[in-house]
């Protein structure tokens, strides 16, 4: 039996209503937790980032749709929804992989039948997810414990953005080995990068910082010179979608990350749930969409005041033109090894083969 993830971003009620999900806007200053119970609370939740990594955002639209169920059951219904809920964002494959499987799922059912089930199969995918992450942790724990054996000093670890519980339903992807090397007692510290625009770092720093795991928060351009410096073991990121010759699409940055951390001989891994990787790409430079986000998420920063209050406070001259690509691609040849929740494969498609053949057969012989 698992221990308990550190975090749970989502909890579905009971009764499969609702579901209660913390307002990561605003984060890591106030905890709040927001009930929703309707598509269109879905919708925003997961456009305006209340509710935002890969997996997350998958788990949370299959809850969506499910709720648009409730109201209305029928083909039409079921179509629309599911184009709704899936342009809401267009870059985190998980999105559309949880969508289509509810859809798969709910297609040949009576209508009358199509709510309870929508509803059993969300709630699988928020278990499956929190299966997958614990398991991504726990072969990453392998991989930290010889880089421990190998240097015989407590490691110095450096991720990008928030690939943590809070990305996901349970533990999350990058920091699910970190949780438990530190449930295994592994000496280890954290580089946490400020991530701008949208400063997830923070929220990484805020799970570090709730479970007692030592980390420095610093800004997203230190971390070539920390490298340079000998002060980076291994890099560990999450992804948004990786394509099917191994290349990752991640938050705006980590491309930056991984050409530091060749340069300076520094393994970098991408940790991810198999539903991430889209097996349909191959060229991920230019079949990936890039989502373009409000340009006030560059020249606007949120945070306290000396006196306590969240605000929102503008960082450029008015009439300046600001651009916002949320991600970029990192080609495989800079990736160590892509950690899923099946183990280690080479960023490659020869490298990956094994996994997609091995997932193959688990789906035949869920169908049999």
């Amino acid at each position: 039996m698992r221990p308990a993830s550190p975090i749970r971003p989502l909890i579905p009620s009971p009764d499969g209503l609702s579901i209660e999900v913390l307002d990561q806007t605003r984060l890591p200053h106030e905890s709040h937790v927001l009930k929703l119970s309707t598509q269109d609370e879905v919708v925003h939740a997961i456009r305006s980032m209340i509710v935002r990594g890969a997996p997350l955002i998958g788990a949370a639209a299959a809850w969506g749709l499910v709720f648009a169920l409730r109201e209305d059951a029928s083909d039409q219904s079921l179509r629309e929804s599911c184009a709704r809920l899936n342009a809401t964002r267009p870059t985190a494959v998980n999105l559309a992989w949880a969508l289509a499987r509810m859809q798969t799922c709910l297609t040949p059912l009576q209508l009358s039948d199509r709510y309870q089930a929508a509803q059993k199969e969300a709630l699988a995918i928020c278990d499956e997810d929190e299966a997958q992450n614990y398991a991504i942790g726990q072969h990453g724990l392998k991989i930290l414990q010889d880089l421990y054996k190998e240097k015989q000093r407590p490691l110095r670890l450096l991720t990008h953005c928030n690939a943590g519980a809070l990305a996901t339903v349970g533990w999350g992807t990058a920091l699910a080995p970190m949780y438990l090397a530190q449930l295994a007692g592994l000496p280890f510290e954290v580089w946490v990068d400020e991530t701008r625009p949208r400063n997830q770092g923070a929220l990484t720093a805020w799970e570090l910082h709730r479970a007692g795991i030592q980390h420095t928060y610093i800004s997203d351009n230190a971390g070539g010179h920390l490298m340079q410096h000998g002060l980076v073991d291994c890099v560990i990121v999450g992804a948004d979608r990786v394509s099917a010759q191994g290349d990752v699409c991640n938050k705006i940055g980590t491309y930056l990350k991984a050409l530091a951390a060749k340069e300076a001989g520094i393994p970098f891994y991408a940790a991810v749930p198999t539903p991430t990787i889209d097996w349909a790409i191959q060229v991920a430079l230019t079949e990936i969409p890039i989502e373009e986000r409000n340009a006030d998420e560059v020249t606007w920063v949120q945070g306290l005041t000396r006196e306590g209050r969240l605000e929102s406070v503008r960082v450029t001259p008015l009439g300046v033109q600001s651009g916002n690509p949320a991600f970029d691609v990192t080609p495989a040849h800079l990736i160590t090894g892509i950690l899923t929740e099946q183990g280690l494969y080479s960023a490659s498609l020869q490298g990956l083969k094994p996994l997609r053949e091995e997932l193959n057969q688990i789906h035949i012989t869920k169908l049999t």
